[in-house]
């Protein structure tokens, strides 16, 4: 029999913690990713981009918190349950998109490039995140269940 999205594999988790250990899990995966990422594409060496990753964890902890609250909030208004194709990607767009605001100019001040740059260099942060922000999703809701708001 197949899985179900609603039947976790490992144990279902609402409420609080499960947006603890979303948050703890995506982001410890982003640091490591995204110091190497910074390391290659700026050629700065490990503590410069280590501290620029977990400056831009700090801000993607504090946005995915809140964004993650409305996200759900409007979820539970949908007459529509459940966690789509469209709106997974919706959920990672959106998520993206209002973490490119912070960062494109916190990135241009830290490695003292324009803004045009910083985008540029966003830009690549974001095709790679987008993907890994769907796939981190999805495979957390198989472990865990979709929250309440999503049945």
């Amino acid at each position: 029999m197949p899985h179900s999205p609603a039947a976790p594999l490992l144990c279902s988790l609402q409420g609080p913690w499960r947006r603890v250990i979303f948050v703890a899990a995506y982001e410890a995966i982003a640091i490591a990713v995204s110091a190497l990422g910074f390391m290659w594409a700026t050629g700065q060496g490990a503590v410069h981009s280590g501290v620029i990753s977990l400056v831009c964890s700090v801000i993607a902890i504090v946005w995915n918190l809140l964004f993650n609250t409305l996200f759900e909030r409007w979820e539970r208004r949908q007459r529509l349950r459940g966690r789509s194709l469209a709106r997974r990607v919706a959920h990672a767009m959106g998520f993206e998109a209002g973490l490119s605001l912070v960062l494109v100019p916190l990135l241009a001040w830290w490695f003292g490039v324009s803004l045009w740059q910083a985008l540029v260099m966003d830009f690549g942060l974001l095709l790679f995140f987008l993907v890994y922000t769907f796939v981190f999703t999805w495979v957390f809701d198989h472990l865990f269940g979709l929250p309440v708001a999503a049945r």
